[in-house]
């Protein structure tokens, strides 16, 4: 497929809010509250800001040249570069149909989650041992968590069949501001209960005597893991970027989009955990468990709960997209299929896999692989080992192999080298990879 014909994003608005649609997903409404939950509030908001700036922007404006330079997909981009590190883009797609697997299998609970607000009782049921019996219930059923993962997988495939511009972007330009409206609507009734500026106090003002090597490595990690980088997604993304779209400009934005999504989620959340005299730090149960037993307490439960549902419904949708677009991409350009080919070839797989990940949370968790079910295996592998590893090569990549000249080019077209340069090149070259280094040492118990 030649560059001229290549399907590209209609302009600079487009290319921020589908980047910012694959950035934003679970990761910031349901697992950074909890951990920020868990370590300390305010002061893990912080370091992880720092870490945002530090090591997310420029591993994602490499991961945009990259796409930039090439106007190829992943496994394509580091081909034409440079054939030895092809690995890399491998590892993307290998990541992505994994992620993307069991990905599936909790997009469905959100959207089980969504219809159950509206159509059940128990959404007004204040027993939180009650949701704790729902939630595993559901999650164990032999059949219904399959058919919502597959149903989402199917979502997933049709807006990826219609193509970049009628269907991944047209479809980032409705999902992206009912995100941030709901997300908005939502963080100002929470602040507004009863003992929620408690809730505002413990995640904006940050208690730095709290803080451990466990909370600023945390924060790293939700840094990387939250903006979607190490997956090759945004390198696929920034391929479809129009002539003249500013990496720099791009990268900023959607960073600016992601850190917000963030905030706006832990301001939704802790207040309405401090007004039900709730802990903060109760894990990853915040958002199925603990989050229905608030809403149960409140006037309009069930409006409530299926706004919130359905924000993370949209969420996730946003970033099954991605990384089903990652690799349709890649069987399009690299396997010559047909669009509508690839995308099948993409669902079907990792339908098939979200089933078997669905499937070893209930009658199949007794089959075990090195102690791990198959869904927290697909969790482990990805989110300890390909991710990082992913992430830390192509940092290296570009800081030592990627032609500097390319590299500037990206990043300023009209030839003005910013003094900024200098200081994003020690931090793709140096601090970056040393912070991943240290992330995959930890996520892997060696130290």
């Amino acid at each position: 497929m030649s560059a001229k014909k290549r399907a590209t994003f209609g302009g600079r608005l487009s290319a921020v809010l589908v980047a910012a649609g694959s950035a934003v997903g679970l990761g910031n409404i349901w697992r950074f509250p909890y951990l920020a939950g868990e370590n300390g509030g305010g002061a893990f908001f912080a370091i992880y800001l720092l870490a945002v700036m530090i090591v997310g922007v420029p591993l994602m404006i490499s991961e945009f040249s990259l796409g930039t330079a090439t106007h190829r997909n992943a496994v394509g981009a580091f081909r034409q570069l440079n054939k030895r590190w092809v690995f890399i883009g491998y590892m993307g797609v290998l990541a992505s149909v994994l992620i993307l697997s069991f990905y599936l299998v909790v997009a469905g609970w959100t959207a089980e989650y969504m219809f159950h607000s509206v159509f059940s009782d128990q959404v007004q049921n204040p027993d939180p041992a009650s949701h704790v019996a729902a939630f595993e219930n559901f999650i164990t059923n032999p059949w219904k968590p399959v058919l919502y993962a597959l149903g989402f997988g199917l979502v997933t495939h049709l807006i990826i069949t219609m193509g970049v511009q009628k269907g991944i972007e047209r479809a980032s330009k409705v999902m992206m501001p009912m995100l941030f409206v709901a997300l908005l609507v939502l963080a100002i009734h929470s602040i507004l209960m009863p003992g929620g500026m408690e809730g505002l106090k413990f995640f904006l003002a940050p208690d730095f005597s709290k803080v451990t090597a466990k909370t600023i490595l945390a924060a790293v990690g939700q840094a990387f893991f939250s903006l979607s980088i190490g997956l090759g997604t945004m390198i696929t993304y920034a391929s479809y970027f129009k002539q003249g779209t500013s990496v720099r400009g791009t990268t900023l934005q959607v960073t600016l989009l992601d850190t917000t999504v963030a905030l706006l989620a832990g301001l939704m959340i802790f207040p309405a955990v401090f007004s039900a005299g709730i802990e903060p730090d109760s894990g990853p149960s915040l958002v199925f468990i603990t989050l229905p037993s608030i809403f149960s307490t409140l006037p309009m439960s069930a409006f409530w709960s299926t706004i919130f549902f359905l924000l993370l419904v949209l969420a996730a949708l946003t970033s099954t997209i991605s990384m089903h677009e990652s690799v349709t991409a890649y069987l399009e350009e690299e396997w010559k299929l047909s669009r509508r080919a690839a995308a099948w070839a993409v669902t079907l797989f990792t339908g098939v896999l979200g089933i078997v990940a669905s499937l070893s949370m209930g009658i199949w968790s007794g089959y075990t692989l090195f102690g791990f079910n198959i869904f927290d295996l697909l969790d482990y592998v990805t989110a300890n080992i390909l991710l990082p590893l992913g992430a830390l090569l192509t940092c290296l990549f570009v800081g030592w192999k990627f032609d500097q000249k390319v590299f500037r080019q990206q990043l300023y077209p009209d030839c003005n080298v910013g003094k900024e340069y200098r200081v994003l090149r020690f931090l793709i070259r140096y601090l970056c990879p040393l912070s991943l280094i240290i992330l995959f040492i930890y996520n892997l118990g060696w130290a």
